[in-house]
């Protein structure tokens, strides 16, 4: 096993990180920029290095500082966590190129995958379904509405790189996508350095259901079941679940093996998600992979008792892996919420200093944080500050123990969205199970206009 690795993040996944490499015996190397000098993982890492200023681009995306420190610390491989430079395809060539181990796929596979018209053709090769829309980048408006009145509306404008819903809109008529289609192209140019666009058929009323696979460099490929990620404002996942309470064991073990069928098909190696929109009627089309670890993998390595970044390590190391298919085993339900620094009503960032945290406490409640008391919630990086993930013997008590400890959590100092998980946990509509993707916007912002009418 690797003696040392460099963790090149921040917050909760670095210490998430560091946390396996302790418990395997790996001595670990933290970076930090200026504004994350006094943040828990630099604390638990054995060494950390100042990379730069608060910005992203000044201290966690300069490639060259972050090779710097692991070429002087003795690193012999870097986790990229996710976000940042986890899929960046040359930051991963880059460390092979140092002779480094990038706990990760390969360059290609990144580049492949990154790429949202890139990655349709090469599921449309393997047999993976698709949803219905074009695999090239679109020239301008007019052939983005000829296309679209091809494949009928409503349809999905989107950008082919990056993520996050930036660059991504539904638009129902000519009109819409000739305004959108400037702004959307925009966007993308400024995130993500590419404006390419292409268009999709928009399925209605859709579940976000992702297979989580493990591949190790042998050709030994499995699933670990299923993660339910409905739940999402402004297209980010705000609440994730596994099993799915949704789909059926037919549906389950056919995107089980669409997703092992994918990930073989590009050769991928190490730790990664097929997401999937799953129909009313449980028919499923590819979505994207991530080809790095999931924010939500904590439900997964709650209902199979395996801890993910341990694989990874193990896959990057070159083992394989220790089980089949039929051994995966899943039990339980698990249940993660995402606690961000915002306004529960706006959903606009809160910084600020946390002058009181306490956190729920129970046998069946784990935390991944990014804060402490007395931390201070800057504005330079996503306002993400801690994960909190129950289990249950099944969904009913699961849901129970979710309530249980939100109602415990205490942040003061800062607004967080805590108020509007409340309101998800207890709303009939979740606990029924009735999760599509526009669960925000039919349930809650519904709730809020009522209320103000009031």
């Amino acid at each position: 096993m690797f003696k040392k690795v460099l963790i090149a993040n921040r917050g909760e996944i670095a210490a998430r990180v560091i946390r396996t490499c302790k418990v395997l015996g790996i001595s670990t190397v933290g970076v930090y920029s200026e504004a994350d000098a006094e943040a828990p993982h630099v604390k638990l890492a054995d060494e950390a290095y100042l990379i730069g200023g608060s910005r992203v681009a000044e201290s966690y995306l300069n490639i060259d500082k972050i090779l710097e420190v692991a070429r002087l610390t003795g690193a012999e491989a870097i986790h990229p966590g996710y976000g940042l430079l986890s899929e960046n395809a040359e930051f991963a060539r880059r460390c092979e190129q140092e002779g480094l181990v990038f706990i990760g796929p390969s360059p290609k596979v990144i580049s492949q995958m990154g790429s949202k018209i890139e990655s349709r053709k090469a599921m449309e090769e393997a047999g993976v379904p698709v949803v219905p829309g074009i695999t090239y980048p679109l020239a301008d408006a007019e052939e983005a509405v000829q296309v679209a009145k091809t494949i009928g509306y409503p349809v999905m404008l989107k950008a082919s790189a990056g993520g996050g819903g930036i660059g991504m809109q539904v638009v129902r008529s000519d009109d819409e996508i000739r305004k959108a289609f400037e702004g959307n192209q925009k966007r993308a140019t400024d995130f993500f350095g590419d404006g390419a666009m292409y268009v999709e058929k928009f399925v209605e009323n859709p579940r976000h259901i992702e297979i989580q696979i493990l591949a190790d460099s042998l050709g030994n490929t499995v699933y670990l079941w299923e993660r339910e990620c409905s739940i999402q404002r402004r297209h980010q996942k705000v609440v994730e679940e596994a099993p799915s309470s949704f789909i059926t064991e037919e549906t389950r073990s056919k995107m089980g093996a669409a997703a092992v069928t994918a990930a073989k098909s590009i050769g991928y190696k190490n730790a990664g998600t097929i997401e999937f929109l799953v129909d009313e009627n449980q028919n499923f089309y590819f979505l994207e992979m991530n080809t790095r670890l999931q924010v939500e993998h904590p439900v997964t390595e709650e209902i199979t008792g395996l801890d993910l970044v341990e694989q990874q390590l193990r896959i990057a190391f070159g083992e394989s892996l220790e089980f089949t298919q039929d051994e995966v085993k899943r039990e339980g339900h698990a249940i993660e919420v995402r606690i961000y620094a915002e306004d529960p009503k706006t959903f606009f960032p809160s910084p600020g200093k946390i002058t009181k945290l306490v956190l729920p406490e129970g046998p069946r409640v784990r935390h991944e944080l990014a804060i402490h008391d007395q931390s201070t919630v800057t504005p330079f990086y996503d306002p993400m500050i801690a994960k909190l993930v129950v289990k249950g013997n099944d969904r009913t008590e699961a849901i129970e123990n979710l309530q249980n400890a939100l109602a415990q959590y205490q942040v003061e100092g800062i607004k967080t969205n805590i108020p509007m998980l409340q309101e998800v946990a207890s709303h009939p509509a979740f606990q029924s199970g009735d999760t599509q993707t526009n669960f925000v916007d039919k349930y809650l912002k519904a709730n809020q206009k009522t209320a103000k009418r009031v």
